[in-house]
């Protein structure tokens, strides 16, 4: 099955994947896999009123080219009490932008992906990876 993280080929980005990597798996105790060029980590069964369903990673990130994105989904809650402690950041519906690992709390970002966690499993069954 191979690395997920070995997507990632510049030697910088790859970095800050395995930086990334320790993050999510102590936050969520799972192993990642790859979905397209983003790394997952869990899963769950979304159906939408209009019957569209399917299926998806519960939280992970992806490296671009001038941010890092960090899936929170399917965004639901704001959680401003972190995002306060978090540093500089942008949001999406949703993502989270912010420029690196370097720049942002650490201690933030693992309470994120444990708050998003919870705040998904309030509507949807998640399950490891």
């Amino acid at each position: 099955m191979g690395n997920p993280l070995d997507v990632f080929t510049d030697p910088k980005k790859r970095a800050e994947a395995e930086r990334l990597d320790a993050l999510f798996r102590k936050a969520t105790g799972w192993t990642p896999r790859l979905w397209g060029k983003m790394i997952g980590y869990g899963t769950y069964h979304y159906t939408y009123e209009s019957g569209r369903h399917g299926d998806f990673f519960a939280t992970g990130f992806n490296i671009r080219s001038r941010d890092v994105a960090l899936h929170i989904l399917p965004g639901y809650a704001d959680f401003g009490d972190i995002a306060q402690r978090l540093g500089p950041h942008k949001r999406g519906k949703s993502c989270w932008y912010i420029p690196g690992l370097d720049r942002v709390d650490p201690n933030a970002v693992h309470d994120l992906i444990r708050a998003g966690l919870a705040d998904l499993r309030n509507h949807w069954d998640v399950k490891p990876t």
